[in-house]
């Protein structure tokens, strides 16, 4: 993997006439997870087809930029809220997805090992409908992470799922993207309690950051720290709606 870069984006965005965001000024430290909140329709994913360098439907002027100066392109890989699996592959070759699309050849042996840490070994033969959601979303982190890229973009990628689960696949997540640049969106102040190193908060006016628990993440489900941190993310979400 290349060196996870600290990534700045900074701008307005405009959409059929109307204005997302203004002077918008995001940073991404390297190695981290940022996690983004805030209201739907304000932009947040938005941003992150940005970062990613997928269509919009709107113009973007500004510019986002890497720490070591160069491109973004081919150094970000994105996850969905849906888990996107193909229901005629197997988990082994789901998790492969990616290299097939390019042509290349897939590493089966790496993504065997990968499926055997997340404990769904027994399921590598089998196809998409046979399994669970929180298996699903498993294979789903497996074919990030095989993609092998220093950038990680998740919107969403867990509210679909009971919170046992949640909890679960947070903590997977955590440990399977050691040192990449992570942006999560999500709605959910517990999450980004739990997982964050920094936390904006976008609404209809503004980009704020509020402060993370001091000790770092992945944090307990009942880390004092934690719950003082997703209380108070509730209490400003609730004041921007």
């Amino acid at each position: 993997m290349m060196q996870a870069p600290t990534i700045l984006l900074r701008g307005t965005y405009e959409m059929l006439g109307r204005q997302l965001f203004e002077h918008l000024s995001l940073q991404m430290n390297a190695g981290e997870w940022t996690c983004l909140l805030g209201p739907s329709g304000v932009g947040k994913s938005t941003i992150l087809r940005l970062l990613a360098g997928l269509e919009t439907g709107g113009t973007f002027a500004g510019d986002i930029t890497a720490s070591d100066g160069l491109s973004l392109a081919n150094r970000v890989t994105f996850m969905a809220q849906e888990d996107l699996l193909l229901p005629w592959l197997s988990v082994a070759k789901n998790v492969c997805l990616g290299a097939h699309l390019r042509g290349e050849k897939p590493d089966f042996e790496k993504a065997r090992k990968l499926i055997r840490h997340v404990g769904l070994e027994k399921q590598i033969d089998q196809t998409p409908d046979t399994l669970s959601g929180g298996e699903r979303q498993r294979v789903a982190l497996l074919r990030t992470i095989m993609e092998d890229r220093p950038v990680i973009l998740l919107d969403e990628p867990f509210s679909a799922l009971d919170a046992g689960t949640r909890a679960a696949m947070q903590e997977l997540a955590a440990d399977l993207f050691v040192g990449r640049t992570v942006l999560l969106v999500t709605h959910d102040p517990a999450e980004a309690a739990r997982l964050s190193d920094r936390i904006f908060i976008l609404d209809q006016s503004r980009l704020v950051e509020t402060a993370a628990p001091d000790n770092a993440p992945i944090r307990a489900l009942d880390d004092p720290s934690a719950l003082h941190c997703q209380a108070q993310l509730l209490t400003i979400l609730r004041q921007s709606v």
